[in-house]
């Protein structure tokens, strides 16, 4: 069983999956830094000095200045902020793997499309497929061209 299992592992199909998941893992924290540091505060700015993380609705029905302090405070709350936040980097994720994809598919190479050469022909009399070479149909033994 233990010479199964690291035939598994050893397995290039296994590694390669091992590597997409540590560059995704990497990849994630490089896209949710853009989007929280680079892309949001723009936005925030336009918006009139909005902060994102902190646009919530607190359920307990009282105000809170920050989500930090309703929070602290044991109050359950709607982080609809957080969740924009998530949403923005949900598209930059797809549009990058989508531009990936794209590139990726225009640099491999064409794959040809060969049609065989037909090695047979239709009998014009009886419709009997025969070879090309052949002189008369083996069908209704009339003479074709």
């Amino acid at each position: 069983m233990l010479k199964e299992f690291r035939e598994f592992i050893v397995r290039g199909n296994v590694l390669d999956l091992a590597v997409g998941i540590i560059i995704g893992i990497a990849f994630g924290a490089v896209v949710n830094s853009l989007v929280k540091d680079i892309i949001m505060p723009p936005i925030g700015l336009v918006l009139g000095h909005l902060d994102f993380s902190n646009l919530f609705v607190a359920l307990d029905g009282k105000a809170y200045a920050t989500l930090k302090l309703a929070q602290d405070a044991g109050a359950p709350t709607l982080n609809y902020g957080l969740f924009i936040t998530a949403i923005i980097n949900f598209l930059i994720v797809a549009l990058v793997v989508f531009l990936i994809v794209r590139v990726a598919n225009r640099l491999q190479k064409p794959r040809a499309t060969t049609v065989a050469a037909p090695t047979t022909k239709d009998c014009p009399y009886c419709l009997t497929s025969i070879p090309l070479k052949a002189t008369r149909c083996p069908a209704c033994t009339s003479e074709v061209q």
